[in-house]
C-alpha cells in the first residue's frame, strides 16, 4: 500500500513588529507594578469593571484581539515614528501637530473618553485594557521611534546568535533574558521614593513619549556592521535602563488611573 505524504503549506501573515511593545512579559510586569500604586478607590472601581482579572492579566489584551480582524483599526494604536535627529522640543512639537492615530494621540482619546460618566460598561472595559497596555507601549522607547526604519525593525542584528532585529530585543528578549516571571520581575525592580513616585506622575504624557525617543535615538548609532551581534554586553548596557522604563510605566500608570477613578 502505497502512502503518499501530503505537505501542507501554511502562510503566516504578520504584522509590523512595531505594533508589539514588551511582550507579553514586559506589559504584564508594568501592569502588576501599577497595581501596587493604586488608592483603594482606584482599585475598587477597576474591580468593577475588570471583575477577577487583573491589569497585569488585561495588559495584553490589545495585542491577543490581532487575532481578529474586526479589531485591525486599532494596529496603529501602538506606536509613533518620527524623523530622526530631532531636539526634545522638536520631537514634542512632531507629537503634538501630527493629528494622526498614533500611539500618542490614542492614549489621549482614552482617557478622556474614561472620563465620560456616561460611557458604557462594556466601552470602558475595552479602552481600559487599552490603556493599560499603550502606557506599557510609550514606555518602550522603540516604539516612539523613527519612520526610516519602522521603529527599529529594519535593523537587523543578532541575539545570542538568532537572528532578529533591534525592535524585538526590546520588545522581548532583553526581558526574557533576565528569566523571570512578571511577578519576580516586578517585585525585583519596583524600588521607588515618594519624590520619585510624585515627580515621574507629575510629568506630562508626551515628556513621557519624548523620554523614550530620546533613548531609542541613542540605540540606533550602537548598531554598525561590526556590531550586529548582542549578547551579555548588551545585556549589561541597557538592562538599567530597560528596568527604568518598566518602572515609570507602572508608576504613572497607576497616576493616570488614580486620577480616572478619584
Amino acid at each position: 500500500m502505497n502512502r503518499r505524504k501530503v505537505i501542507i503549506f501554511i502562510p503566516f501573515f504578520f504584522l509590523p513588529f512595531s505594533c508589539f511593545a514588551w511582550g507579553v512579559l514586559g506589559h504584564r510586569i508594568v501592569g502588576e507594578i501599577a497595581d501596587k500604586y493604586l488608592t483603594s478607590k482606584a482599585q475598587a472601581e477597576i474591580k468593577k469593571i475588570l471583575g477577577n482579572e487583573s491589569m497585569a492579566m488585561a495588559s495584553n489584551w490589545a495585542d491577543f484581539i490581532k487575532s481578529d480582524s474586526s479589531f485591525n483599526y486599532l494596529t496603529n494604536w501602538h506606536y509613533v515614528n518620527l524623523d530622526s535627529g530631532l531636539t526634545a522640543k522638536q520631537a514634542q512639537m512632531q507629537l503634538q501637530t501630527d493629528t494622526s492615530t498614533n500611539l500618542y494621540t490614542r492614549t489621549l482619546f482614552l482617557i478622556k473618553e474614561l472620563k465620560n460618566k456616561k460611557l458604557s460598561m462594556e466601552k470602558k472595559r475595552m479602552y481600559l485594557k487599552l490603556l493599560i497596555h499603550f502606557v506599557g507601549d510609550i514606555h518602550q522607547p522603540l516604539h516612539i521611534g523613527l519612520k526610516s526604519n519602522l521603529g527599529g525593525n529594519r535593523i537587523k542584528v543578532q541575539w545570542f546568535n538568532n537572528p532578529t532585529n533591534i525592535h524585538a530585543v526590546w520588545d522581548e528578549s532583553l526581558i526574557n533574558f533576565q528569566q523571570l516571571s512578571y511577578t519576580e520581575y516586578a517585585k525585583a525592580i519596583n524600588f521607588t521614593t515618594p519624590g520619585q513616585i510624585r515627580a515621574w506622575q507629575k510629568q506630562p504624557i508626551i515628556q513621557w513619549a519624548v523620554e523614550s525617543y530620546e533613548i531609542a535615538e541613542t540605540l540606533y548609532p550602537e548598531i554598525t556592521e561590526d556590531n550586529q551581534k548582542l549578547s551579555y554586553r548588551y545585556n549589561f548596557l541597557h538592562v538599567q535602563t530597560m528596568n527604568e522604563r518598566l518602572l515609570k510605566g507602572g508608576v504613572r500608570l497607576a497616576g493616570i488611573l488614580n486620577e480616572l477613578f478619584r
